[in-house]
């Protein structure tokens, strides 16, 4: 693995860490008795995972999204520094903020190994496929 994207990676690790900890400390709300919770085997997600840009004809390949449980979104792309922005679900709709411009986000398909979303941010919109980053030491 080349040394920028291992210095990225470790970056974002520490975002994710730091994400982990602050949520940590705010108590999660009561359930109540109408909730109910999925086993975690049949709830696929892409929260607080490190995703990295396989293919898109619009974003450069090798850049890193993590959609961290508290609504931060941390971007970072090769040679770039990382940015921050937020995000959020709202009954299904995904909605991205970068540069503090938001957008509606179509997830095209979700899975454990890919995550195919559609942007529709200024311009023309912009599909990708994601996949899990590589785990430095592994």
């Amino acid at each position: 693995m080349n040394t920028g994207l291992a210095q990225q990676l470790r970056l974002v690790a520490l975002f994710v860490t730091a994400g982990g900890l602050l949520s940590a400390c705010s108590e999660p709300p009561a359930p109540s008795a109408t909730s109910h919770q999925e086993a975690p085997e049949a709830a696929v997600g892409f929260v607080n995972i490190v995703w990295t840009v396989s293919q898109s004809a619009s974003v450069t390949p090798g850049t890193l999204y993590v959609f961290l449980s508290d609504g931060t979104l941390v971007v970072t792309a090769p040679e770039n520094k990382p940015t921050l922005g937020t995000w959020r679900d709202d009954a299904g709709v995904l909605t991205m903020v970068e540069q503090g411009l938001p957008y509606q986000v179509d997830v095209l398909s979700l899975s454990r190994d890919k995550f195919n979303i559609k942007s529709h941010n200024p311009g023309r919109p912009a599909e990708m496929t994601l996949i899990p980053a590589e785990r430095p030491g592994r």
